[in-house]
């Protein structure tokens, strides 16, 4: 079994470029089961219904989300898609669902969404306590678990690869839009890496125009953020 991961896809060309590598690179690599992070494909914020099926279109069996999940209205009209997740510990009631399980080859694979608490600007609950509440839910209904973990402090996303060592297959993390160094395989047999970067723009900060974001440090004014349009980079990793 070969699994894709593919990290928070920035804005439409971000999709564009995507959907012209996936395919073959699926083929090339015999990729089995594709999971991507859409959080920030409607112009960097959000999701829509169109780009959302663009996305299944181009291969991906599950879409994870983050801290942009409601960052476009429209994400209500389709919230409860079997594809589509949004991170489990947003608070109880919250539409949407944590974590779903797909069939493959013969396998059940449930993938889990996770966001993290530590300067991320969202009330979520504690997702340490949230993980074990669902691998008691899913026991012994999945051969394979994978976890996104959308958090911005690389201590507390590697606090989480440990946390999960032999108790799940893969932990990837998402979010800080730059790939790490760091895939290894735990003590325990987990697959981990505490971020696998964005598919965006190459020449951008975090995927947004470098020249905005220069000022932005530069002046500490408010600029809005806009989206870098230079030549576009694929940022994945496969288990």
């Amino acid at each position: 079994m070969k699994i894709l991961a593919l990290g928070d896809i920035v804005g439409e060309n971000g999709l564009k470029k995507a959907k012209e590598v996936i395919p073959s690179l699926k083929k090339e690599k015999n990729i089995d089961f594709i999971i991507v992070n859409g959080e920030n494909v409607a112009g960097g914020m959000g999701i829509t219904e169109n780009l959302y099926k663009e996305i299944l279109q181009m291969g991906a069996d599950v879409v994870t989300m983050g801290n942009h999940t409601w960052g476009k209205k429209d994400i209500f009209n389709f919230i409860d898609d079997a594809q589509l997740i949004r991170p489990a510990n947003y608070p109880k009631g919250v539409v949407g669902k944590g974590y779903t399980i797909r069939e493959c080859k013969g396998k059940k694979i449930a993938v889990i969404n996770l966001i993290g608490r530590t300067d991320m600007n969202v009330l979520s609950e504690n997702p340490f306590i949230k993980i074990n509440e669902i691998l008691e839910e899913i026991n012994k209904k999945a051969d394979i678990i994978i976890v996104d973990f959308h958090a911005e402090a690389t201590a507390e996303k590697i606090a989480m690869g440990y946390y999960l060592d032999g108790r799940v297959n893969i932990v990837f993390g998402t979010h800080t839009h730059v790939q790490t160094a760091d895939e290894q395989i735990l003590e325990k047999g987990t697959a981990y890496i505490t971020d696998i970067g964005m598919t965006g723009p190459k020449k951008s900060v975090i995927g947004m125009d470098v020249n905005v974001s220069i000022k932005r440090f530069e002046t500490t004014l408010p600029e809005k953020y806009k989206l870098a349009r230079w030549a576009m980079c694929l940022k994945w990793m496969y288990f």
